[in-house]
């Protein structure tokens, strides 16, 4: 398992871990309607590619494919962090986790937040985060609960 930075022409591998990890993994915890709303098969490319570059990504890749990919922000805001639903439970996310501490320690980081999503929620406790707050964003028209989360670090990451 390599854990690197993202590069350009990763943005289609990208998107079928995030539309797996919906579709097989958070769909346990989510209705069809919010699942379709989330990660739609029509998805702008475009748009993807501008939201992908812009958050730069570190990407799992296991046997040359990509796995999984996480970001975390100058300011500790981890946007995406996502593990293919062909792939789960192989210490894919606790790699990517451990790749974001290091990332924060790096930025003098004191605290990491994220807004998680019910299926990651235990995943992210887990890892030291506690729910500040439950949220019900609505995308496309359709209300997907979630809870924005906080993880204190020590000086530096």
């Amino acid at each position: 398992m390599e854990i690197r930075r993202f590069r350009l022409g990763d943005e289609a591998a990208l998107f079928r871990v995030y539309f797996t990890a919906i579709h097989r993994v958070a769909s346990r915890d989510h209705s069809s309607q919010q699942v379709e709303a989330w990660a739609p098969k029509d998805l702008d490319v475009d748009l993807w590619t501008r939201r992908v570059r812009g958050i730069r990504p570190f990407v799992v890749e296991l046997g040359g494919e990509i796995v999984g990919y996480a970001d975390v922000q100058q300011n500790g805001y981890i946007d995406h962090f996502f593990v293919s639903g062909a792939h789960p439970r192989q210490g894919i996310g606790a790699r990517l986790m451990a790749r974001l501490h290091e990332e924060a320690a790096t930025l003098n980081l004191t605290e990491l937040t994220s807004d998680v999503s019910l299926t990651a929620e235990p995943f992210f406790t887990v890892h030291g985060f506690q729910v500040l707050e439950r949220r019900y964003p609505t995308l496309r028209g359709v209300t997907i609960p979630n809870a924005f989360m906080r993880k204190a670090l020590a000086q530096g990451g």
